[in-house]
């Protein structure tokens, strides 16, 4: 099984969740990406290497924004995890 990080912006604000349904929702959508790495959808262009899945909750949309490295063992770092609106200019942001 893949080893998993987080990044400190996504750490905080699944850490901040307080509602137990997104709180889930966001669990399988990690399980999902242990099971299967690359199931996400691959960025280009300046998000070039960084997959996103997209998690729909109460009428709303999110993103957990994730990255794969292939070294000996694989290693999954989650790298930002929000709502969708504005998601990728602060992910650009916070990439460089």
């Amino acid at each position: 099984m893949p080893e998993l990080r987080f990044l400190p912006a996504a750490g905080k604000y699944l850490k901040k969740l307080k509602d137990k349904g997104l709180k889930e929702k966001f669990h399988e959508a990690i399980q999902t990406i242990l099971e299967n790495p690359f199931v996400g959808e691959a960025k280009k262009g300046d998000l070039e290497g960084i997959f996103c899945q997209d998690i729909f909750y109460n009428k709303t949309n999110y993103e957990l924004a994730y990255a794969v490295y292939q070294e000996e063992a694989q290693i999954i770092i989650v790298i930002m995890a929000g709502t969708r609106e504005n998601f990728y200019d602060s992910l650009k942001r916070y990439r460089k």
